[in-house]
C-alpha cells in the first residue's frame, strides 16, 4: 500500500531501521557484505528531495556507480533484498544488478529533554492524590493555629543598598624608554666564558714572545702566517679582557644601586609597616582575646581551631547514639530561651579558672638565655622590657635586655647587649624613655629606648662607690619631698648582694649614696632548762646579703629588705642605721617581698625554704604560711585587681591564689615542661592576663578565665 499528497509525492512511512552491533565487518573482498558499511544516502521517490550523508567515501562511491541516473525514479529495494543477496554479490556484478536503486532509510536519534518542568497540580485519579491531600489539610491547620502561637515568630528585614562611589587615583606620569642592542654570536660566547678567562701576565707574554723568535724558519710565506696569527691573538685576547672589565664593572654598579635601596630610609620604613600589617593578621584572634575584644573570624578561611571543635562535637555525638540525641532536642524544643541563657551562665560561673595560653615572646636570640626580669612601661602600656640573665655563677655568659611590642610578638623592638648577665631592670615615669639596668656583676647601666643604638647612655663603671655584688633588685622609686619643697622626685634605688641599699644620682654620669647598710642579725634560740650557753660563732662579714626590697604604696619613706639570712627589715629613708623591725618566718633567702596594692598594711614574702608568708606590718608573727609543693618559689606578684589574688613562680609550675575562695591549695596550677623552670611572673595592667618567663629564655602570655575577681578591694581580718 502506498500513499500519496495532493502533488502526488508518495508519503508512505517507511520503517525504522538501525544497524545491528553484532553484525561482521566485511573483508577487503566483499564490496556489500553488510549494511554497516553502506554509505547514508536516502532518496525520495516521485520527485522528492535526496539527500546524502557518507560515513565512509569508498562506500559513497561504489554505491554511485551501481545505481542508473534513469532507474531511480519507482524502483525500491528493501533491505531485505540487499541482505539475501549477499552471496549473489560475491559473484560479478551484472549489468543489471549495477542499474539496480538502492534506497537507504535515515533513523531519529533518542529526544534529548532540555528543559523538564513538573507539573504543580495532580490527578484526583492519580495514586498519590489521597497523600497530597492529607499534606495539604496539614499545612491549612498550621496557617491557621500560627497566629498568636510561641513557636512562629514573624520577622522582617529591611536592606540598605550602598550607594556607588567612583574612585580616582592619581599617580605620577610613568616614563617609557625603549633600549635596544645588536649582540653576535661570538659576543654572547666570550660574555659567558668571560669569568672563566684570566688574562696572562707580563712575564708569560715575555717567555712565549722568547719562545717564537728562537724557532728557525725556513720560508718567507711561513714567517708571514705566524705574525698574522699572533696579530689576531693578542687582538681577541685584549677584546676578551675589556669585555670582562665592562661587565665586572656593570656588576658592582648593580650592587651598589641595590645596596643603596636596602639601606634607604624610606624602603626600611615601608618594610617596617608591612610587617606591622603581617602581624596583625596573624596575630589578630589572640590579640583580641588579650585585649578582652571580640575575635573577629573571616568566612573564606577555616582555622584549625575551629575544625578541631567540630572534630570533637562530632565524636560526642556518635558516642551519645542516635536516641539520646533525639531525646535531648525533643527536651530542648520545650525550653524556653531565657532558661536556656541563664543555664548558661550558671555553667560558665561552675566552670573551673585555668590558664589560657596566647603567645610566647621568643626568637633565636633569647634562646637558652633564663629569664631574670620583667618590667611594663610605665606610659604605654603595651611595651614590655625583659632582662636575660642566669642566677647561677657557673651558668653566667654574656646578658640581654630586649623590648617587646604587643605590635610585634616574634622579634623585639629594641636590643641591648650586655658584657654580663641582665638581673634587674625597670621603666622610669618621669622619662619613660629611659631604661635602668642592673647586672650580676655590680654595675648599673641606664639605656634610651628611643634611639636605635644599643650603646649604654650613662653607666656606673666610672663610680667609685658602685655594687661589688650582683644587682638583685632596682626600681624607680617616686618620692614626696613637699616638706623640702622640692616637690615629687624620682630615684633610682638598687639593692646588692653586697649588702647596700643605694640611691643613684642621675646626672651627666651615675654615683650613688647608701641608703642602708645591711648587718648580720644573730638569730634568737630559746635555750632549753639545764642547757648551757654556747659562745657566738665568728662571722664571716658584718653584712648580710640583700636580696629584693619594696617600698611601701603610700609612704614611699618606707620599704622592706629582704636578705640572705631569711629575715626581713623594715626601714627608713631617714635612718641608714637602724632597723624598724625584723620579721623572722623564712629558714632560707629571701626572693620576693612585695606590699598589697589594697590592704597596705599587709605585705607577701618567698623564700628558698618553698614557703610563701602573709605578713601584718605590725606582727612579727606570721599570719599564713602558703606551702603547696616542695620547690624553690623565685617570684610573687599581687594582683592589679584584686586584694585576694596573687601569683607565684616556683621551679616546676605558676600558681595562682585567691585567698577569698581558699587559703590551703590554689585555685590554678599550670606546670612547666620537662627541663624547665618559671623564674619569674608578671600580670597586665590593663587585662586579665599573667606574663610567665621560664629559664629557657621564652615569655608566655597566659589569659585568666573564670576568675571571678572578689567585689570587696580590703582584706578581711584574719585570726
Amino acid at each position: 500500500v502506498q500513499v500519496f499528497d495532493d502533488e502526488g509525492k508518495d508519503v508512505t512511512p517507511h520503517p525504522l531501521f538501525r544497524s545491528d552491533p553484532n553484525a561482521v565487518i566485511s573483508r577487503p573482498g566483499e564490496l556489500l557484505a553488510s549494511s554497516a558499511y553502506f554509505g547514508a544516502t536516502g532518496s525520495g521517490t516521485y520527485g522528492s528531495s535526496s539527500t546524502s550523508i557518507s560515513n565512509t567515501s569508498t562506500t559513497e562511491s561504489i554505491l554511485d556507480e551501481m545505481v542508473e541516473p534513469g532507474s531511480r525514479r519507482g524502483t525500491t529495494v528493501s533491505l531485505s533484498d540487499v541482505q539475501g543477496s549477499k552471496e549473489e554479490i560475491k559473484e560479478e556484478p551484472t549489468k543489471e544488478d549495477l542499474d539496480r536503486r538502492v534506497d537507504i532509510y535515515l533513523t531519529e536519534t533518542e529526544t534529548i529533554w532540555i528543559l523538564d518542568m513538573p507539573s504543580v497540580a495532580v490527578s484526583v485519579e492519580s495514586e498519590d492524590a489521597g497523600r497530597i491531600l492529607e499534606r495539604n489539610r496539614i499545612y491549612a491547620d498550621i496557617c491557621k493555629n500560627r497566629p498568636g502561637n510561641d513557636r512562629f515568630v514573624e520577622k522582617m528585614m529591611q536592606t540598605i543598598n550602598g550607594a556607588a562611589k567612583n574612585k580616582e587615583v592619581q599617580c605620577e606620569q610613568i616614563i617609557m624608554e625603549d633600549k635596544g642592542m645588536t649582540v653576535t654570536s661570538w659576543d654572547l660566547y666570550d660574555s659567558f666564558n668571560a669569568l672563566e678567562i684570566k688574562p696572562m701576565s707580563k712575564a708569560e707574554g715575555s717567555g712565549a714572545t722568547a719562545g717564537r723568535s728562537s724557532r728557525p724558519h725556513t720560508t718567507k710565506e711561513h714567517d708571514q702566517t705566524t705574525s698574522a696569527s699572533s696579530d689576531r691573538g693578542s687582538t681577541s685576547s685584549s677584546t676578551m679582557i675589556s669585555e670582562s672589565s665592562v661587565l665586572a664593572r656593570n656588576h658592582e654598579e648593580e650592587e651598589c644601586h641595590s645596596q643603596a635601596i636596602l639601606t634607604s630610609e624610606k624602603f626600611q620604613q615601608d618594610l617596617f609597616f608591612m610587617e606591622r600589617i603581617l602581624m596583625e593578621n596573624i596575630f589578630q584572634p589572640k590579640l583580641a582575646a588579650y585585649r578582652q575584644f571580640p575575635v573577629l573570624i573571616d568566612a573564606d578561611v577555616t582555622s584549625d581551631t575551629s575544625g578541631t571543635v567540630a572534630a570533637m562535637k562530632e565524636a560526642k555525638q556518635k558516642e551519645h547514639g542516635k536516641e539520646k540525641n533525639d531525646k535531648e532536642e525533643q527536651k530542648e524544643a520545650f525550653i524556653d530561651p531565657s532558661i536556656l541563657s541563664d543555664v548558661n551562665k550558671m555553667l560558665e560561673e561552675i566552670a573551673p579558672p585555668r590558664l589560657e595560653r596566647l603567645w610566647s615572646y621568643t626568637c633565636d636570640l633569647t634562646n637558652g638565655h633564663s629569664v631574670s626580669s620583667m618590667a611594663w612601661s610605665k606610659v604605654n602600656p603595651d611595651l614590655l622590657a625583659v632582662g636575660y640573665g642566669a642566677f647561677d655563677f657557673k651558668e653566667q655568659k654574656k646578658g640581654l635586655a630586649c623590648c617587646w611590642s604587643l605590635k610585634n610578638p616574634m622579634w623585639p623592638e629594641r636590643i641591648f647587649r650586655c658584657e654580663h648577665g641582665v638581673t634587674a631592670l625597670d621603666f622610669s615615669m618621669a622619662s619613660p624613655n629611659l631604661l635602668a639596668v642592673g647586672m650580676y656583676n655590680g654595675s648599673v647601666a641606664i639605656y634610651n629606648v628611643r634611639s636605635c643604638d644599643d650603646a649604654a647612655l650613662l653607666d656606673s663603671s666610672e663610680s667609685s662607690n658602685k655594687h661589688t655584688g650582683p644587682v638583685w633588685q632596682l626600681r624607680w622609686v617616686e618620692q614626696d619631698r613637699s616638706g623640702t619643697g622640692d616637690g615629687k622626685t624620682e630615684r633610682l634605688i638598687c639593692i646588692s648582694a653586697d649588702g647596700r641599699v643605694t640611691e643613684w644620682l642621675v646626672h651627666k654620669r651615675l654615683d650613688c649614696t647608701d641608703l642602708m647598710k645591711i648587718k648580720r642579725t644573730e638569730s634568737k634560740k630559746k635555750r632549753l632548762p639545764g642547757e648551757k650557753e654556747r659562745k657566738s660563732e665568728a662571722l664571716i662579714s658584718q653584712q648580710a646579703a640583700g636580696m629584693c626590697f619594696d617600698f611601701h604604696p603610700k609612704d614611699t619613706n618606707f620599704y622592706l629588705a629582704g636578705t640572705e639570712e631569711g629575715h626581713i627589715h623594715k626601714c627608713s629613708c631617714s635612718s641608714s642605721e637602724q632597723f624598724l623591725e625584723t620579721y623572722r618566718g623564712h629558714k632560707g633567702p629571701v626572693y620576693k617581698v612585695a606590699w598589697n596594692p589594697f590592704s597596705t598594711d599587709m605585705f607577701l614574702s618567698c623564700s628558698a625554704d618553698w614557703s610563701i608568708i602573709l605578713w601584718h606590718q605590725d606582727s612579727q608573727t606570721p599570719l599564713l604560711t602558703f606551702s603547696s609543693t616542695a620547690a624553690v618559689v623565685y617570684d610573687i606578684m599581687w594582683s592589679p585587681k584584686s586584694s585576694f589574688i596573687f601569683a607565684t613562680a616556683k621551679e616546676s609550675r605558676v600558681e595562682i591564689w585567691d585567698l577569698s575562695v581558699s587559703t590551703l591549695d590554689p585555685v590554678i596550677s599550670y606546670f612547666a615542661s620537662p627541663r624547665e623552670k618559671f623564674t619569674s611572673v608578671l600580670f597586665a595592667t590593663n587585662t586579665d592576663c599573667l606574663l610567665v618567663g621560664d629559664s629557657k629564655g621564652e615569655v608566655g602570655v597566659f589569659e585568666l578565665q573564670n576568675l571571678a575577681a572578689p567585689n570587696s578591694n580590703k582584706v578581711r581580718p584574719i585570726r
